[in-house]
């Protein structure tokens, strides 16, 4: 296990009706000026808006609302939402929806002090220094931001889909979750948060690190959680008891708990971003065509993880001789490796598919034509000639697995 410090205050607020204690919990951490920073309008048409600000109101907290913030944020938002926060002065940051508006607030919050451009922060030119705090009233379980330092934004010119993650500065001073809050998610948007989450533990999973064993059964038990308790959301979305354990699956699968003292890849996550920023699809659908791809090509080249994962938590049996370490994929022959590594792929991606009703390939997602291409070029462009990570990934390499997601 490597050296780690891991920082993480947030408190967080579960249950039922918790939304009515945002003004309270604003006036704990300090806050005396308010921007509200939500979405589309389901927060307006829910209420959900209305009883944020009653709350506000009731310890006489002045405030400025910013609605408007869409999927796949963009920079143009966070532009719109420094110039009103320069006007109005807050001193606390309030997002009220899912993971697009947590990070266009923690970005607005980064950015308030800076006297530069906030991409600055994205491209590795300036680091995050004062923040604004931010609070939480989550509406989406899938992005994980309510507990993470984490934040990711489109530049709309370049079409880079970059993050920063700063835990010590960026994580959300609170997080209110209400799961009954939930319940009126469209399908899609419900099993896309669910891909997201998993793909968030497997980024951490799939680690060349030795000895994390606490770190690999924490990771193996909440994508048993999550595989037990999606497919009772999708056949009812009222289920209160379902809707709570994904919700708090999907703070767990970011807050850095299951990454400790070891290597983490994304590089999953960084192909996706790719897919996302030029043909503007739902981030969880994406990695539900993109990792199961990405497990494929990895069952033949680096499979002693995958085959792990597969043993252990989609139920794949290896074929070994009787005194053999079942523990221990990486002492197996490398033909059972890849056998069972291949055969655990195929089974998340018919999982993906069949339960999730996920897109699993670019077709499936919309785009029957990608241009892999230019896909290709701005990853490497974006994240170096070799990425990092399970297994080192050059610009052939990656082709490859944006090949086997056709």
């Amino acid at each position: 296990m490597n050296n780690f410090t891991f920082y993480s205050p947030t408190e967080f607020c579960f249950g039922r009706g918790r939304e009515q204690e945002a003004g309270e919990l604003c006036v704990k951490y300090g806050a005396r000026r308010v921007m509200i920073v939500y979405g589309g309008g389901s927060v307006v048409r829910s209420g959900l808006l209305d009883r944020v600000k009653a709350s506000l109101d009731a310890v006489s907290i002045p405030y400025i609302e910013m609605g408007g913030v869409r999927p796949n944020p963009t920079d143009p938002k966070v532009y719109e939402g420094l110039a009103l926060a320069r006007s109005f002065k807050p001193d606390f940051m309030l997002a009220v929806g899912g993971g697009s508006v947590i990070d266009t607030a923690k970005t607005i919050a980064a950015g308030y002090h800076y006297e530069g451009d906030f991409w600055d922060f994205f491209i590795g030119k300036a680091k995050v220094g004062n923040c604004l705090p931010v609070g939480v009233v989550l509406t989406i379980p899938a992005a994980g931001s309510e507990g993470s330092g984490n934040a990711v934004i489109t530049n709309e010119k370049t079409l880079q889909k970059l993050g920063i993650r700063q835990p010590m500065l960026l994580r959300p001073k609170f997080s209110i979750m209400n799961p009954e809050l939930t319940m009126t998610l469209p399908e899609w948007q419900t099993a896309s948060g669910i891909s997201d989450m998993m793909a968030h533990i497997l980024e951490r999973y799939l680690s060349n690190t030795p000895d994390v064993q606490i770190g690999d059964r924490m990771a193996e038990g909440i994508l048993l959680a999550i595989m037990e308790e999606a497919p009772k959301v999708i056949a009812n979305p009222n289920d209160y008891e379902a809707r709570a354990n994904i919700m708090w699956c999907g703070t767990i699968a970011h807050n850095d708990t299951c990454s400790l003292g070891r290597q983490e890849d994304w590089n999953s996550h960084a192909m996706e971003h790719e897919i996302s920023a030029e043909y503007d699809v739902t981030h969880g659908a994406g990695l539900a065509v993109i990792f199961p791809a990405f497990l494929l090509y990895m069952s033949d080249v680096h499979p002693h993880k995958v085959a792990q994962l597969a043993m252990r938590v989609l139920d794949v049996q290896p074929n070994l001789p009787s005194d053999a370490d079942i523990h221990n994929p990486s002492t197996w022959p490398l033909d059972e490796q890849k056998r069972v590594a291949k055969e655990g792929a195929l089974r998340l991606k018919s999982w993906f598919h069949d339960v999730l009703h996920m897109p699993v390939t670019f077709a499936q997602l919309g785009v029957p034509n990608p241009d892999l291409e230019l896909l290709n070029q701005r990853l490497h462009q974006n994240k170096g000639a070799v990425m990092p990570g399970y297994f080192p990934l050059d610009a052939e390499t990656t082709m490859q697995i944006y090949k086997l997601a056709l």
